[in-house]
């Protein structure tokens, strides 16, 4: 009996994964599926209004319906529901900020991938004798935009987040780093009883609060100035980090579950939440590839499983901990003091 043909497809197809991947960012980039929000247009119209030349048009448009990014009724292009939803900036439901900064950062960031696998050394900013959120949070037009990526990445475990884990047994939260404030705000509507706060540096708190009155939760959510490295953390009986801890290494990652268990009532709560490693270390690929775009970004970050958080947070003194499965690759890890 013969045996099975082996074929290099899936090789291949991975190999030239950048090729689709850079299609979709570069029509994010373009505006194209907001354009195709207002309505259905032939390639002629569309290549017009995005000011594209003739001869990329079609194939570009035709490679989004053959990635299944568009679809095509005659000859006029329209949103899939997915991309209608998600990649429209009209709406409060985009996630097209976090496709954006892999655009203009991390595309060109990851062709270094190899010269970082061998170094151990990051290929971002920081090789051009800059700091990465230095210069992120001083120009208010980046940070404003890396903060609504944050959101986009953070909304789906955002209401997970709100749903699984016990909020009637509490009455008060913090997220540390909660950026544009997504997971408190996501908390908060789901559960009127709590009150929230939100920890950045203080040039955050104009966005953060923006984004908390537009959801009408001012009066429950408010926004405390501090640098969690060198400050205590709120006084509240929940704290949240949430795609924290990754960009630090083990040293930090200890100091940072030690303060907040020092900040938590007996009885508190720490949760930790981020694309968790499987304990196998041979599934999550998202998480395992995030892991190497701290290698990328970070001087000593590196992502986790669920097993080294829970033995983490044990050295720190929480009594109990478990890992919970939230939205797509996140999980989160709880510890109770």
């Amino acid at each position: 009996m013969a045996g099975r043909l082996v074929v290099p497809n899936r090789l291949l197809e991975l190999g030239f994964g950048f090729w689709g991947s850079k299609t979709l960012l570069s029509a994010v980039e373009l505006g194209l599926f907001t354009e195709l929000a207002r309505r259905s247009q032939d390639a002629k119209a569309l290549a017009k209004r995005l000011k594209l030349n003739p001869r990329s048009a079609r194939d570009f448009f035709d490679a989004l319906v053959a990635l299944g990014m568009l679809k095509r009724v005659g000859v006029k292009y329209a949103n899939t529901p997915e991309t209608a939803l998600f990649l429209d900036r009209a709406k409060p439901s985009y996630v097209g900020g976090m496709l954006e900064m892999c655009n203009a950062r991390l595309y060109g960031f990851w062709g270094s991938l190899t010269e970082a696998l061998r170094t151990g050394r990051p290929q971002n900013e920081i090789k051009t004798g800059e700091d990465f959120f230095g210069t992120l949070y001083a120009d208010p037009q980046r940070l404003d935009g890396f903060l609504k990526a944050m959101t986009g990445l953070s909304q789906g475990t955002a209401r997970a987040i709100a749903a699984k884990f016990p909020w009637k047994r509490y009455r008060s939260f913090a997220d540390i780093g909660c950026a544009q404030g997504c997971v408190a705000v996501e908390i908060a509507l789901a559960h009127r009883h709590l009150t929230g706060q939100g920890m950045d540096l203080p040039v955050v708190r104009p966005v953060f609060e923006a984004y908390v009155k537009a959801k009408k939760l001012q009066k429950r959510v408010t926004f405390h100035p501090g640098d969690f490295f060198k400050e205590p953390l709120p006084k509240v009986e929940v704290l949240i980090m949430g795609h924290i801890l990754h960009d630090w290494d083990l040293k930090e990652k200890m100091m940072l579950l030690r303060k907040a268990h020092a900040a938590l009532p007996a009885g508190g709560a720490l949760i930790v939440h981020e694309a968790l490693i499987d304990d196998a270390r041979n599934t999550n690929a998202f998480g395992l590839l995030m892991s190497l775009n701290m290698l990328i970004e970070t001087e000593g970050g590196f992502d986790f499983t669920g097993v080294d958080c829970r033995q983490w947070m044990k050295k720190a003194g929480f009594t109990r901990t478990k890992v919970e499965k939230l939205a797509g690759p996140d999980s989160m890890v709880i510890g109770i003091k």
